[in-house]
């Protein structure tokens, strides 16, 4: 917290689900909070494993860009998955954190709630900045851009009639910052509105991302690329007939004007017309398409 510097934690997959069905074993309200840049393909997967009551918290809405409505966003993720309720937050802003509370009032069953998430959701800050809130106490979690930092089930008394629990970071190894330098940590954990980038690309160019990720335009008419990513994060334009990044393993896609590329823990990328595009990147770092969200 104070100094920047965190320990590694050896926690396996097993270990996290073992506390979510734990979690099932109560009839306690669980606040499912993941990062609305980042969400990921199987969001439902939570329902697996808890049969509680959940409210879906879509956290740092601060860094989308202002135009983008919260309603839009609700209203996609309502007609694929089935939560109680679904709510975009920012913890740095206090954006909709009333809005949030008055939620957890009306659907809490104890004074329990159960917080659960992804790894760098931004659990932490938004407990922290609810304690700053609505009690008393001082806010006292660790922060950090580092994955995987709650160590253990931490609780939280907010006032006499709510108590936050907070659990371990959910480890998604298909999340690109467990593949990147630590020079990008503080960067994909940015807390600026992202300004997208938008290019316009031919068949036979490509967009180098950062040193990670390379994508090529392989058919289509001239297109334009509107990159949603972290501000700090260098594009550069090339001909394809460059080697740059063709080292990391490949894959292609017949990307539609109605759906986004997303590269799980960086963001994701839309095109204006269908195209086919290739992209190199580490093998374990999940990409998938969806329908545009925004």
């Amino acid at each position: 917290k104070n100094y920047g510097e965190v320990t590694k934690i050896d926690s396996n997959d097993e270990d996290y689900i073992n506390i979510l069905k734990s979690i099932s074993k109560t009839n306690d309200l669980v606040l499912y909070v993941v990062d609305i840049l980042n969400i990921r393909e199987d969001l439902g997967f939570i329902k697996e494993y808890i049969k509680n009551n959940i409210i879906l918290v879509l956290n740092k809405k601060d860094i989308l860009p202002k135009s983008v409505k919260d309603e839009k966003i609700i209203t996609y993720l309502k007609e694929k998955y089935e939560f109680k309720d679904i709510v975009a937050v920012s913890s740095l802003n206090n954006y909709n954190l009333d809005l949030l509370m008055s939620k957890i009032k009306k659907y809490k069953t104890s004074k329990n709630i159960y917080l659960v998430g992804e790894t760098n959701a931004g659990k932490s800050s938004l407990i922290n900045k609810m304690v700053g809130n609505y009690s008393d106490s001082t806010p006292s979690l660790t922060v950090s851009s580092m994955p995987e930092t709650t160590l253990e089930k931490i609780k939280i008394k907010l006032n006499d009639e709510i108590e936050l629990i907070d659990t371990p970071g959910i480890v998604d190894r298909g999340n690109i910052i467990n593949y990147l330098d630590k020079k990008y940590y503080k960067i994909l954990n940015t807390s600026r509105e992202i300004k997208p980038k938008t290019y316009q690309i031919s068949k036979n160019q490509s967009l180098l991302i950062g040193d990670f990720l390379r994508i090529d335009y392989l058919e289509g008419d001239r297109n334009s690329f509107t990159l949603y990513i972290p501000n700090g994060i260098k594009v550069k334009r090339i001909n394809s007939r460059h080697d740059y990044l063709k080292e990391l393993s490949y894959k292609e896609y017949e990307l539609k004007f109605h759906e986004d590329l997303v590269i799980y823990g960086l963001g994701f990328i839309k095109i204006v017309i269908n195209g086919k595009i290739g992209i190199y990147l580490n093998k374990d770092v999940k990409t998938f398409l969806r329908k545009n969200l925004i």
